[in-house]
C-alpha cells in the first residue's frame, strides 16, 4: 500500500514558487527536491495542508494567501533608524539586507526602504510578507518519519 500525506511522514517534493505576476520567486529544479515531517510546520500552513492527502506522482497548483504564508506586512516592523547606526557603512540604498538584533537578542534580517539625509527607515517583515503566492508541485517521495525525526520535529 502506497503512503499518503499526513503528520509523520517525510515528504519530499519539487516546487516553484511564482508571485501574482507569475515572476519565479523560488524552485527546486535542477536540484535536489525539498524534503519536509509533514505536520511539524516545516513549510509554510497553506501549503502543507494543500498536501494532506496526496501520493507520490500527484501535481498540484496552490494558491497560498498572506495569512496562509509568511503573514500580511506588519506596519510596526517598519522603524526609522538613525543613519548614525550605519557606521562603516559607506552607501546605503533601498533593497540592501543588513542583520540587526530586537529587543530580545535575536537576529533578524532587515531591508532599506528609503533614506534620507540622517534617517533609514528599515523593515523586519519577512521578504514575502504580503504576497500571493502560487506553487507548482509534484510530490515525488512519501516515507514514514523515524522516531528520531518525528521528536526532534526535522528530517534528518
Amino acid at each position: 500500500m502506497s503512503l499518503i500525506i499526513g503528520d509523520n511522514v517525510v515528504v519530499s517534493i519539487h516546487y516553484t514558487l511564482t508571485d501574482s505576476s507569475g515572476e519565479v520567486l523560488d524552485s527546486s529544479e535542477g536540484s535536489d527536491p525539498l524534503n519536509y515531517l509533514h505536520g511539524a510546520g516545516n513549510i509554510i500552513p497553506g501549503l502543507e495542508r494543500a498536501l494532506v492527502g496526496k501520493a507520490v506522482g500527484s501535481n498540484l497548483e496552490v494558491v497560498v494567501a498572506p495569512e496562509d504564508g509568511y503573514g500580511e506586512v506588519h506596519e510596526d516592523l517598519l522603524q526609522e533608524v538613525p543613519m548614525a547606526a550605519f557606521q562603516g557603512v559607506d552607501d546605503i540604498e533601498p533593497g540592501m539586507a543588513f542583520e540587526a538584533q530586537d529587543q530580545e537578542g535575536n537576529a533578524r534580517r532587515v531591508v532599506v526602504r528609503s533614506v534620507s539625509d540622517d534617517t533609514v527607515v528599515v523593515d523586519a517583515n519577512h521578504p514575502l510578507a504580503g504576497v500571493e503566492l502560487n506553487f507548482a508541485v509534484e510530490v515525488v517521495d512519501i516515507r514514514d518519519a523515524s522516531e528520531e525525526e518525528i521528536a526532534h520535529g526535522h528530517v534528518h
